[in-house]
């Protein structure tokens, strides 16, 4: 038996697939950790719970879906992240966080729209529990109430997070110099590699993320605080420990979201690339 011919590696096309296809997959697959991270971050430190407390909670007044609140939006914020990834550079993610942030404002209002009192109140004791607002739903009744500026609370923090990914590949790149002076890379080593960059990047940039999540969800008739502001009221009021509020569950989706995506392109683009060379040859 012959062996397999090897595939095309230079397949725009089926690159492009196979990373939007991976994508996806790993954000479904992990996206019930960026719900708990969101949460953890706007909760006030009175409600604070682990994260097994926090899963059970969530189970319980919303069922798994609530694991799922707002992942519709985030899907669709899936393509805008990838033009940044190709990208790159300040200049384009900087783009990049202007345009996706009405985006991600709704997509943590409807996260975290379950924890609000009267939802909370619907859903009780002997009661059915209280379908929360859709995707569309939120943004329209943000518009209505606090108008389109809204859409872009938190942008400010979410700009200066537009270095987490430079601070990722730089420490990444500095790391791999280094291995490839010894011995050589392997797909393994790039991993490891890579997740160290973006556990770094991450602890860096934590804070920022935290703001710009309860920012996201200050009500309208709250004052509005600015990114400094905010970074000053949560250490006065919770300590340094408040600007890492959720990390726990961001870091785990973080790496396992490129676990996942290394994984699902691999299979993705092996298959893409069968099928268009099958229907070049019929």
């Amino acid at each position: 038996m012959s062996a397999k011919a090897p595939l095309p590696q230079n397949d725009n096309v089926a690159h492009a697939l196979a990373g939007a296809g991976g994508g996806i997959l790993s954000m479904v697959l992990t996206y019930p950790l960026i719900t708990l991270s969101t949460r953890a971050q706007v909760e006030s430190k009175k409600a604070e719970s682990n994260l097994t407390e926090a899963i059970q909670k969530i189970i319980a007044r919303e069922g798994f879906s609530g694991l799922y609140s707002g992942i519709n939006s985030a899907l669709f914020g899936i393509s805008l992240t990838t033009v940044e990834a190709m990208i790159a550079g300040a200049i384009a993610g900087s783009a990049t966080v202007i345009i996706t942030n009405p985006i991600w404002v709704v997509n943590t209002r409807v996260t975290t729209r379950r924890q609000e009192p009267d939802l909370e109140a619907a859903g009780g004791d002997g009661g059915r529990r209280g379908k929360g607002p859709t995707t569309l739903g939120t943004l329209m009744s943000l518009l209505k109430k606090e108008g389109p500026r809204a859409l872009f609370a938190g942008v400010v923090p979410a700009l200066v997070l537009v270095i987490n990914p430079i601070l990722q590949y730089t420490l990444f790149e500095q790391m791999k110099n280094a291995v490839e002076r010894k011995r050589k890379m392997t797909p393994t080593i790039a991993f490891v590699l890579g997740a160290l960059g973006k556990l770094f990047a991450t602890s860096v940039t934590y804070p920022y993320i935290t703001v710009k999540s309860q920012m996201h969800v200050a009500a309208h008739n709250e004052k509005k605080e600015g990114m400094s502001q905010a970074l000053r009221r949560v250490i006065r009021d919770e300590g340094y420990a408040g600007l890492y509020k959720g990390i726990g569950p961001k870091v785990t989706q973080s790496v396992l979201t490129a676990a996942f995506l290394f994984a699902f392109k691999d299979v993705l683009y092996e298959q893409t690339v069968r099928l268009r060379m099958a229907r070049t040859k019929a």
